[in-house]
């Protein structure tokens, strides 16, 4: 009885663990709204500096609201590399959600030419 007791109280711990990574990792993903995030909301995106979130932001005032999350690409230092690291946490609706600055993957063919 004891050792079922010892058993059931680990795998409810690791359930338990493992539910609290999964809320934490949901916390830390999140989506910038291109259409209404200011500057610093969308520096948070992977490789977008203040420079290029003032650019989105210029760019928005001048030509209006994004239609597709492609028309980022017309901002100048968001090229098809870029967008392909920023698309999966940009939306062109609803809240900005996004709390922390996403960090890009590292390349791992740079890793193995030195």
């Amino acid at each position: 009885m004891y050792r079922t007791n010892r058993v059931f109280t680990i795998l409810l711990l690791v359930v338990l663990t493992l539910s609290a990574a999964g809320s934490l990792a949901a916390e830390a993903s999140g989506v910038v709204n291109i259409n209404t995030a200011d500057s610093e909301q969308l520096s948070l995106l992977p490789r977008v500096g203040p420079t290029v979130a003032q650019r989105i932001v210029d760019f928005r005032q001048e030509n209006g609201r994004f239609q597709t999350p492609e028309d980022l690409m017309l901002v100048r230092g968001i090229g098809e590399k870029t967008f392909e690291l920023i698309k999966p946490h940009i939306t062109l609706e609803g809240q900005t959600s996004l709390k922390d600055k996403v960090r890009p993957p590292r390349d791992s063919s740079q890793d193995e030419e030195q």
